[in-house]
Order: structure tokens, then C-alpha cells, then sequence
């Protein structure tokens, strides 16, 4: 056998055994690769798996703690460009008195306010949630 033949032994007989093993896969490996991502939903009808997606999600079930140390710790936690850190309840205080109470604070969180994004970090929180976290992070 010449030197380019035992070179080239090796590779192909690699490349044998994971053809070999990909065509092992079962029809139930291969139809759950292949299933659907999403599903349509329309207006007035029931939609299957809406409770399995939102229990995924998490929504409604986070505390403030939860989604302060997710969501908010980043800036909150270390002042990061003037975010009034957590625990400092003198400058809550100053900027929910300025927004007119701690419903201010969460109209401006929803609203994103200089650096900080609409919603912070956590896109899918409801208000009900930004705003236990902001009365836990504030004191207030």
C-alpha cells in the first residue's frame, strides 16, 4: 500500500462509520427535528399549548427577587451610569417624588428611560412585576 493510500485510509474509513451512524436515526428522532416551532393561533378560539408556553416563560410566576437579580442587579446593583442602585432609598425617593410616585417609576421603566431600555433587560415582564421589583430595589 503506498503512503498516500494509508493516508487516506484513515479519513475515509471515519467518514464511513458517520454515515453509518446518521443513518441510524429513527423516524420518531427525525419527525421531532422536523415538528413545527410555533403554532397559529386565532382570535376567539381556543389555542392549544398557550398555558405550556407561558408556564416556559415564567410569566406571572417571578418574584421581585427573581427578576431583580436577572434583570436589574446589572445597573441597579453597582449604580451603573446614574441608576439609583438598589437599597438606596434617598434617590428612589427623589426620582419617584419627580415622577409623580412609584407608578411614575414604573410608566418610566416601561417607557425606557436614557440608557435604560424599555422594560430594562426583561422584555416580557408585566407591569404588575416591574413593579414589585422596583418597590423592592427602592424601599418605597
Amino acid at each position: 500500500m503506498n503512503p498516500i493510500s494509508k493516508m487516506l485510509a484513515a479519513p475515509v474509513a471515519v467518514m464511513a462509520l458517520w454515515a453509518v451512524s446518521a443513518q441510524a436515526t429513527t423516524d420518531e428522532a427525525i419527525a421531532e427535528r422536523l415538528k413545527p416551532v410555533g403554532e397559529v393561533c386565532i382570535q376567539g378560539q381556543e389555542c392549544q399549548g398557550v398555558g405550556a408556553v407561558a408556564a416556559a416563560a415564567g410569566g406571572g410566576n417571578r418574584s421581585a427577587d427573581d427578576i431583580i437579580g436577572k434583570h436589574c442587579n446589572a445597573c441597579h446593583g453597582a449604580g451603573l451610569l446614574g441608576a439609583p442602585k438598589i437599597g438606596d432609598s434617598a434617590a428612589w425617593k427623589g426620582r419617584a417624588d419627580g415622577k409623580g410616585g412609584v407608578e411614575g417609576l414604573v410608566a418610566s421603566a416601561v417607557a425606557g428611560l436614557n440608557a435604560m431600555p424599555p422594560k430594562g433587560t426583561c422584555a416580557d415582564c408585566s407591569d404588575d412585576e416591574l413593579l414589585a421589583a422596583i418597590k423592592k430595589m427602592s424601599g418605597l
